[in-house]
């Protein structure tokens, strides 16, 4: 997949500190819908909150893309800017490919219910099978449930309710707002500049913006 590298220049808003504003190549109708709060808002942050440097994803758990940058750079990213409190991260789900990928996202917000949505996640994409082929299902969804020990009753009760698929449609439809038309998509901010980088790049890729990011904040 071809890179491209934007940058959105930042104007510091009254509340929540942050809005980004919106070059003529985004297409946005609204620019106010792409601010800190709404990028963060509902979300598990994986590593410091107070971190000077956010990465948000636009994901599927189905995308072969995804799951590459999760097999590979992800871990790197882990192991060398987010347990070193540099860097934290952010999964928005964006379900390109159907239902299966909507039950997905679903299960890992049951997860988060039971402060296990990291756990969850990770069961997702270290166990991927392709994208629709069938390998998720309820009973694959209910399995990896409890493997991460999570209360299977409170699990399936709340599979069964839907509890959480308005609140995926809506990170879809966020995503849809702000022209994230791929995934994996990825911004990547700090208080004064955001980066977009979209596709499984190489960590390299994203070192490069950390420093950026770095020298601007």
């Amino acid at each position: 997949m071809k890179i491209y590298f934007l940058v959105i220049p930042v104007i510091i808003g009254i509340l929540f500190g942050v809005l980004f504003t919106i070059t003529p190549e985004e297409l946005s109708n609204d620019s106010t819908i792409l601010n800190k709060e709404n990028l963060l808002v509902g979300s598990t942050i994986l590593g410091n909150p107070d971190a000077k440097i956010t990465v948000v994803e636009f994901g599927d758990y189905q995308c072969t893309f995804c799951y590459k940058f999760h097999n590979d750079v992800m871990k790197k990213i882990n192991e060398k800017y987010i347990k070193s409190g540099d860097v934290n991260f952010v999964y928005k789900d964006f379900p390109l490919n159907g239902k299966p990928s909507l039950l997905a996202s679903e299960a890992s917000y049951c997860a988060q219910q039971q402060d296990r949505f990291w756990a969850y996640h990770d069961m997702l994409y270290d166990n991927w099978g392709g994208e629709n082929t069938g390998w998720i299902t309820q009973n694959v969804l209910t399995d990896f449930a409890k493997e991460s020990e999570l209360n299977l009753e409170k699990f399936n009760s709340c599979m069964e309710n839907s509890e959480f698929r308005q609140k995926v449609l809506n990170n879809e439809q966020f995503a849809k707002e702000i022209n994230i038309n791929a995934t994996p998509t990825f911004l990547i901010f700090n208080n004064n500049d955001v980066y977009r980088i979209v596709g499984a790049q190489p960590f390299e890729q994203f070192e490069l913006t950390f420093q950026k990011l770095r020298t601007s904040g």
